[in-house]
């Protein structure tokens, strides 16, 4: 099976902060599937560490108040179309991300407080009908 993930969950230093997300079941992945590996974010051009963004009225907004829609879109854009090439069935995506969350996404206010919505690449994807699950959702299946 041909799956793409998020780079940070798979120990990759790719957070806004240097770090990453790493979850040991996601890095197994590898062990029987094809994996590629996808940070919109980086693939946009922002810089790591990057100063925090998150989705205000649909835009990309750091914690400085200056609009970085356009890079995570061009990022965003660059996964999708790595997705297509490779053919990847599944997807799966870290919760939370204003990038790549599923299920819910930071409010906006920094305040770490989580709403109900998606991610930019999630609802990308999600219009090219390709498969998305959260990092929680793979991990609650295994």
């Amino acid at each position: 099976m041909k799956i793409a993930v998020s780079k940070c969950l798979a120990g990759y230093n790719c957070k806004y902060n240097g770090g990453n997300n790493l979850e040991s079941k996601i890095k197994e992945l590898e062990e029987n599937n094809e994996v590629i590996f996808i940070c919109p974010e980086v693939f946009g051009g922002l810089p790591i560490p990057r100063i925090p963004f998150e989705l205000k009225n649909d835009r990309a907004i750091n914690k400085e108040g200056l609009d970085v829609t356009d890079k995570v879109l061009d990022g965003c854009y660059k996964a999708l179309e790595m997705i297509k090439e490779n053919g990847v069935t599944k997807v799966i995506l870290k919760e939370n991300s204003p990038t790549c969350g599923v299920h819910f996404v930071y409010d906006g206010t920094f305040s770490h407080t989580n709403i109900k919505g998606s991610g930019l690449l999630t609802r990308m994807l999600k219009e090219n009908n390709i498969e998305v699950i959260s990092n929680e959702e793979y991990n609650e299946e295994k």
